[in-house]
């Protein structure tokens, strides 16, 4: 089995999660390292959650934090090959240590950032487009296409069961990030938005 696009799940905070999406294909698992954060991931617990799966990648998830704190915090979370953040000097400073590099941006703030796009290419950093819109506009899947024609881009925002696939078929389009969520408790976990944009994307073998 496999999925129709690339597909990130962020803020995993549980086995449960993590494990459904291990077999469901998915190829990135973010964690949030922040403590403070209601999704903070602990050394121990990271490492308890993915000593249980194997064959995906892992990402580092920021909102804040400099370059040395995070360098630092890495060193107690093993197998970690991404970075996120939404601060993209604190991205480049972090170049040198070889991670494949996460610019969280919202869609709306797009058009800004439109000028650096050779930039982006250059620096090979991914994009994660993030909204706290339900829906993309035309407007918006407009600037996506350009943006994702020369750079790598997941879509973060705007994805339901009914319309991820024509989504994923954006010309150019990296992936699909999606959010995790939290256990009803242990062992326990309410799949159905999630699963169904999963299932949706599945390949007919």
């Amino acid at each position: 089995m496999a999925l129709k696009t690339k597909v990130k799940i962020n803020r995993i905070t549980n086995l449960t999660d993590a494990r459904y999406c291990s077999g469901m294909y998915v190829d990135i698992l973010g964690f949030c390292l922040e403590e403070g954060s209601p999704h903070y991931v602990s050394p121990t617990r990271f490492q308890e959650i993915t000593g249980w799966i194997s064959g995906i990648d892992y990402a580092a998830e920021f909102t804040e934090g400099d370059a040395y704190t995070i360098e630092r915090l890495l060193a107690e979370y093993p197998g970690i090959t991404w970075i996120e953040s939404g601060d993209l000097d604190t991205l480049l400073q972090l170049k040198s240590l070889g991670k494949k590099l996460i610019y969280a941006v919202k869609i709306e703030e797009l058009e800004t950032i439109l000028p650096k796009i050779d930039f982006f290419q250059d620096q090979e950093i991914t994009l994660h487009l993030t909204s706290t819109n339900k829906s993309i506009s035309i407007d918006n899947e407009s600037i996506i296409n350009i943006f994702s024609s020369k750079i790598t881009l997941f879509l973060g925002a705007g994805i339901t069961p009914s319309n991820a696939n024509s989504l994923c078929e954006l010309p150019g389009l990296f992936g699909f990030a999606l959010d995790s969520g939290d256990e009803i408790k242990p062992g326990l976990r309410d799949f159905d938005q999630l699963a169904a944009i999963l299932e949706s994307l599945e390949l007919e073998d």
